[in-house]
């Protein structure tokens, strides 16, 4: 490699500190590729927040380098915001077939289809946009069609896993191509990026096909009993395993729960999922069969409140009641920081009288250690960049590589928005981007940020207090009020005398500004809002949002 080569950029706007809204740029001189372009799903702490999408500043700021995005697969955390960023980019669209289905149900749903560019490629084949050329490598993942990009950049072979597994028996499709990490390695890799979900766990994940057996099992021991499943609505080969065990015990099949149906449908149009005659049947139609003939394919299975498991769960649901003797069974396991949601739910379907089971229902579609060890021996990358994850995973991927002989001087955690030059001589970040990530609440998209936030939490853990006066315009004295209204601080009725000593302090600081023939009302504001809330908080300990509101006659 010629020694004037310039180090390629590599700059991660979303994925890093958190598993979710996965995206990546990489850039050489006037070409930026963008490696996927996913959502993630708000924090405890985002109160009303629905989802949370890429800053893609920069990238509108180099919009005339962009040359495309290319998708590793179509899961939420790698697709979801594609058609937010399609709405201020417009970017060309690659992506293996099962993939593109996805993506185009998401953009005609959102209405911006027609005018964006989207071109299906094939595991093997080969793009150019700009100055790179980028090869799609098939992988497994618990959803089909998921691929790796191996990304030819003057400066050397960015190799990127996307999210993968090592399964050899696939329930659809083939192995993953280990053959062509093996002779990318042979070639030179200058950096891996490679999934770290699960490189806290051991040994090898379980082929998918293990689940079809376990299911196998539960259905013959179960033949007198209706039953439920819950899994990711993505994972196409798992609901091909329910559907096969159904069809060999003579069950028909009902799926339920909006995002179940879309999928399901586009895999059967695309042909990655094989439906018998006469197997699927309309949730209207449940009542036309008895108990021991059903299987119930549904959403929900991480606790999320508004999905089909947790409705039904909770009697709200207007088609399904959970009836004693229900066979439910969870085939996932709960993302961290959802487990309560999720116990809450087997809670409340076992006091219904429905047996639960979540054990050995679930594999991962992510790679545990020694198949990340693997792609680290088939590729020798001189560089690792650890992705996907939470800071503990990219740390723990850290000390896998060391592992693997990468010196220490040669692995980099990178947080969201850092600028990476790699080349053969170059391995440090020079820079910063924005990259907060953007709030999305209803149709709004941004118009939520850190001061509303605090504002909502400030609201919803010491509730609001309204303080209303009306001052006479010629005299400026006070004709009305002050009025206090009090919303999730205290219940009025129960509390007047509370009330009373309130007006008291307001009507002393109003006569106060009044006596300093104090006329700016941002200051009387002030004056009303301070004496109220330094008397609230030594008569409750409390400090309610105080709204004072003036209005003259």
């Amino acid at each position: 490699m010629e020694q004037d080569t310039k180090p390629v950029k590599i700059i991660p706007l979303g994925g890093l500190e958190q598993i979710g809204m996965n995206i990546t740029a990489i850039e050489y001189e006037d070409s930026i590729i963008v490696i996927d372009c996913g959502l993630a799903f708000p924090e405890d702490e985002m109160l009303g927040i629905d989802l949370v999408i890429p800053d893609v500043t920069y990238l509108k700021e180099n919009q005339d380098k962009v040359k495309g995005l290319v998708v590793t697969h179509g899961h939420e955390d790698h697709i979801g915001s594609i058609p937010y960023v399609e709405d201020v980019l417009n970017m060309p669209i690659y992506a293996t077939k099962l993939t593109m289905g996805l993506i185009e149900r998401k953009l005609t749903e959102h209405g911006n289809l027609s005018n964006i560019r989207r071109k299906v490629v094939q595991h093997g084949q080969i793009i150019n946009l700009g100055c790179f050329r980028i090869e799609f490598i098939r992988t497994n993942h618990s959803i089909v069609d998921a691929a790796a990009l191996a990304i030819y950049t003057p400066a050397g072979i960015i190799v990127h896993t996307g999210d993968f597994k090592v399964d050899f028996t696939p329930v659809f499709g083939e192995a993953i191509d280990l053959p062509r990490f093996g002779e990318l390695g042979k070639k030179g890799v200058l950096a891996l990026m490679a999934d770290s979900t699960n490189v806290e766990r051991p040994g090898y994940t379980q082929s998918e096909k293990t689940v079809g057996k376990t299911f196998d099992n539960l259905f013959s021991d179960n033949k007198d009993r209706r039953i439920i499943i819950a899994t990711f609505a993505s994972n196409v080969d798992r609901v091909q395993q329910i559907i096969n065990s159904a069809y060999k015990y003579g069950r028909k099949v009902v799926v339920e729960g909006r995002s179940m149906v879309n999928i399901i449908q586009t895999a059967s149009e695309l042909g990655y999922i094989n439906i018998p005659e006469n197997t699927l049947i309309d949730i209207e139609r449940i009542k036309d069969y008895p108990d021991e003939q059903i299987v119930l394919i549904t959403t929900g299975s991480q606790g999320e409140n508004m999905a089909a498991l947790s409705r039904i769960a909770a009697n709200i649901h207007n088609r399904i009641a959970i009836k004693p003797g229900d066979l439910v069974i969870f085939s996932s396991n709960p993302i961290p920081g959802n487990e309560k949601a999720v116990f809450k739910v087997i809670n409340e379907l076992e006091m219904k009288g429905a047996h639960v089971v979540f054990q050995d229902t679930h594999v991962s579609g992510h790679a545990c250690q020694e198949e990340i060890k693997l792609m680290y021996a088939l590729t020798k990358p001189k560089y690792a960049i650890p992705v996907h994850g939470e800071y503990r995973h990219l740390k723990r991927h850290a000390e896998l590589a060391e592992e693997m002989g990468i010196p220490k001087e040669n692995i980099k955690i990178l947080t969201t928005g850092d600028v990476l030059e790699v080349g053969e001589n170059t391995f440090e970040v020079t820079g910063k981007v924005p990259a907060q990530g953007i709030l999305v609440d209803g149709l709004g998209v941004g118009d939520v940020g850190n001061i509303v936030l605090r504002d909502r939490q400030h609201l919803s853990q010491n509730g609001l207090l309204i303080v209303v006066v009306t001052l006479d315009a010629a005299t400026n004295e006070c004709i009305a009020g002050p009025d206090i209204v009090s919303r999730g601080f205290v219940y009025v009725r129960e509390s007047e005398t509370l009330m009373d000593d309130c007006r008291e302090v307001v009507e002393e600081a109003l006569d106060s500004c009044l006596r300093k023939n104090i006329s700016d009302w941002g200051k009387i504001k002030n004056t009303i809002k301070d004496s109220l809330s330094e008397f609230l908080w030594k008569r409750t300990k409390r400090n309610p949002m105080i709204l004072p509101i003036i209005t003259e006659v």
